[in-house]
């Protein structure tokens, strides 16, 4: 099992292409079920979430590749994925393929929009909270499907073909938004969504629908109002910049001192994170093509988060935030509103040296002046990239374990560091 062995104190310096949003890709690919022809996407990261997905997306029947490399393309240029879903072979989606990635469990709402049935596992992932796939069920109980759990497998018939109707959240959810999405564009009349997500991602898909022939309106608001077709067609469509990653690097150079550009991102996507960046001292100003992160000699402020759904602070982003927070001059707060179990991070951070309290949803992080290098191990995506921050500014050599964690959702990560003037590297095989 690889690891990455990182020797702290460098500032970083230069610039890091941002690569596309693996939240964005996974719903888009999954929406090739929702047509027989072609769906092109380009900008996809290379991620073993998108590997697996298309193994899962073969299975059902989907022909995807992806297109050979183009001059001026490099390591961190995304993939284009071609995805053909014209002869769709099985609609169950095995637990050996779905407990492997949450988000595949979406599969559900367009193999029952267009097929009228779908079987598929109920869900793994990350261990940070039951993240229950009941408001997704009751989404397309909704529009007419009929549910039934059976063996540790969601069932969902129509055999007439969905219908619309209205969807009321009783909470924000992002991937119940995706699924009544594409669950909506098929059925018979118009479907409103009311308390939907208003994430980027969420846009990103419905963009991509209506690029597809959907109609849809209220993307990036909390009430967005479908009208169903009858069928869709293929499409090309980028992914948009991934805004966790943007985040990830731009506290790292918080954290670190120095000045990165960070290119082919928005600022846009993740305000509130920069604004809360601004706040602890460092310097952000938008470029052309990205973002420009800067910090002087002057030291980390502390600040007070709550994480909450968009447009506030990400809970993706809470983990960095945390490392960030464990060299401020003094106390800072941060209270988890979004998963009930994401703090696991606290333990392996408190490992460099870091002073944090715990307290229910409340994490109360007091500053320390040194961290020191340690073995550490990534219990989760965002938790093990946090320790890749405390990592580059603590003292000495770390080691971080389990980094298949990484290679879920961040693209080429030392080879990013690395050119920024971090001393990282990944060595392969467990010791």
């Amino acid at each position: 099992m690889d690891r990455i062995r990182i020797v702290g104190g460098q500032q970083l310096t230069g610039s890091i292409p941002i690569s596309g949003a693996k939240n964005a890709a996974l719903p888009l690919m999954i929406a090739s079920l929702l047509t027989s022809d072609t769906v092109i996407l380009e900008n996809v990261p290379r991620l073993s979430d998108v590997r697996q997905l298309m193994r899962i997306l073969g299975n059902h029947g989907v022909d995807a590749s992806i297109d050979g490399k183009r001059v001026g393309q490099t390591e961190t240029t995304g993939d284009t994925i071609r995805l053909n879903a014209a002869s769709v072979v099985d609609t169950t989606a095995p637990y050996e393929l779905v407990s492997r990635m949450r988000a595949s469990f979406w599969v559900i709402a367009p193999l029952v929009a267009r097929m009228g049935e779908a079987r598929v596992s109920l869900p793994g992932g990350c261990a940070i909270g039951t993240r229950p796939v009941d408001l997704l069920l009751m989404a397309l109980e909704r529009l007419g499907a009929v549910i039934d759990i059976d063996g540790g497998y969601a069932v969902a018939r129509a055999p007439g073909g969905l219908k619309g109707g209205e969807i009321v959240f009783p909470k924000v959810t992002v991937g119940g938004t995706h699924t009544a999405l594409m669950a909506a564009v098929l059925a018979r009349g118009t479907s409103v969504i009311e308390n939907a997500a208003r994430e980027p991602e969420v846009v990103d898909l419905a963009d991509c629908l209506v690029k597809m022939g959907a109609r849809i309106s209220g993307a990036g608001t909390s009430r967005i109002v479908v009208e169903g077709v009858a069928s869709l067609g293929g499409t090309r469509h980028r992914v948009l910049p991934d805004r966790i990653e943007t985040g990830t690097y731009a506290m790292a150079v918080a954290m670190t001192g120095g000045d990165v550009h960070l290119e082919g991102t928005r600022p846009d996507l993740l305000q509130a994170a920069l604004d809360v960046l601004v706040q602890t001292g460092a310097e952000i100003s938008t470029t052309n093509d990205g973002i420009r992160v800067k910090r002087n000699g002057h030291g980390i402020d502390p600040v007070d988060i709550t994480t909450e759904p968009f447009p506030g602070f990400p809970t993706d982003l809470q983990a960095q935030f945390m490392a960030l927070m464990t060299k401020a001059k003094g106390t800072s707060r941060i209270r988890e509103t979004i998963f009930e179990n994401r703090f696991m991070h606290v333990q392996e951070l408190a490992r460099f040296g870091a002073r944090i309290r715990l307290d229910g949803d409340l994490a109360v992080v007091e500053g320390v002046r040194t961290l020191k290098g340690a073995p550490v191990m990534a219990t989760d995506l965002r938790a093990s990239v946090s320790l890749v921050i405390a990592a580059l500014a603590a003292e000495g050599e770390s080691t971080i374990h389990r980094v298949y964690h990484l290679d879920r959702g961040f693209e080429a990560l030392e080879k990013k560091l690395g050119a920024c003037g971090a001393v990282v590297e990944r060595i392969s095989g467990e010791r």
